[in-house]
């Protein structure tokens, strides 16, 4: 029999500039919709470690996360 003892996933998130808005709007709006993710994160409980959050010259948002992978234990990924 095996088990899973700790299990942790590993994203890189986009956060893309809607093109058919002014460009200053769509900028806004993303690090709003980055903040967002991050604070649904805290919200829900998700235990998570943000690796890397970098803003790309045209304004959009990548994350770079490890967070807790359904319920499973997350073990000593996040140190």
């Amino acid at each position: 029999m095996k088990r899973i003892q700790a299990a942790c996933i590993c994203q890189t998130v986009h956060f893309l500039l809607k093109e058919d808005i002014s460009h200053d709007l769509a900028v806004r709006q993303v690090q709003e919709e980055a903040a967002q993710y991050k604070r649904t994160l805290e919200r829900n409980r998700t235990k998570h470690k943000i690796l890397e959050e970098t803003t790309q010259p045209d304004g959009s948002v990548i994350i770079r996360i490890i967070k807790q992978y359904n319920q499973s234990p997350v073990g000593n990924y996040l140190d």
